[in-house]
């Protein structure tokens, strides 16, 4: 609440400072006509170069407001409304397969992400992941270790992720690599990260979110594997940056028995920067 305050609060001065700067650009770009004076063309130019600017920045920040306002069948969807506000976007690497796998059992959640592809820039030592949940936990009590798949494949040497920024619902966690990347290189990441008591009886939701700067992930894969009783209905909404979630599809089970039940979805060239949020209901024990 309080972002979106600020916001919104931001949007409206900067649209007064393109407002102010207009109406000052054109009286003076009037006078200097009259008057023809050289230093009034100059006043004249650099306001309506400062209106452009301050324009571009209050629509950049207007999408941004709009992008943190997300609600799905009249629930707001807070960790991926405060994610939206700081997302940090990945420019170095190249995604080609994803794997998220979440296991949820009560109101815990444990997930499992595994990303492969290869580093585009001449050098990167880290990956970024964002965990977002409506668990505050502190960082230091949640159970994450990362792995560096292609120079440690069985899995020995564990990494400890490190937190980027503040906490709260939607965290940043950096994971280095066992040695540097170089131009080209191909890398393969896992994390596991449990997070108690984040998934309530009633409405709940998992959301799988990309932040890398290309068009398409080849493959990207959401399993979602429930403990317990199974969910009444699962169903599948997508959404950017610049648009708001949108019904995909219903997703049913692959398969079920007395104590579980598993959802898959798999999608070819799913956007580079996307969500797609999975909500459920599931009634109390």
């Amino acid at each position: 609440m309080h972002c979106r305050f600020a916001l919104t609060h931001l949007q409206f001065s900067l649209e007064a400072i393109v407002a102010l700067a207009t109406i000052v650009g054109t009286a003076t770009s009037v006078l200097a006509v009259i008057q023809s004076r050289a230093w009034l063309v100059f006043t004249s130019l650099c306001f309506v170069v400062l209106s452009i600017i301050a324009g571009l920045y209050a629509r950049k920040k207007r999408l941004a407001l709009d992008a943190a306002s997300t609600e799905i069948e009249g629930h707001s969807i807070d960790s991926l409304n405060i994610a939206n506000l700081k997302r940090r976007v990945n420019r170095t690497l190249v995604i080609q397969e994803a794997h998220h796998t979440a296991r949820i059992e009560g109101e815990d959640l444990e997930i499992t992400w595994q990303y492969s592809g290869y580093c585009k820039s001449d050098s990167e030592t880290s990956i970024d992941f964002s965990i977002d949940s409506d668990d505050s936990t502190a960082f230091d009590n949640l159970k994450c270790v990362a792995f560096d798949l292609a120079h440690d494949p069985g899995m020995v040497q564990p990494i400890r992720p490190f937190l980027v920024g503040s906490e709260g619902i939607s965290r940043k966690l950096s994971v280095p690599f066992l040695e540097p990347l170089k131009s080209n290189d191909s890398f393969a990441v896992l994390l596991k990260c449990a997070l108690p008591r984040c998934v309530k009886a009633g409405f709940g939701y998992y959301t799988s979110t990309l932040s890398f700067t290309q068009d398409r992930v080849r493959q990207c894969e959401v399993r979602l594997i429930f403990l317990g009783p199974a969910p009444s209905w699962l169903r599948v909404y997508e959404c950017s940056a610049q648009h708001q979630p949108v019904l995909l599809k219903a997703l049913p089970p692959i398969r079920q028995t007395s104590d579980s039940c598993e959802y898959l979805d798999v999608e070819e060239e799913r956007p580079g920067q996307s969500a797609r949020i999975y909500i459920f209901w599931r009634d109390a024990a």
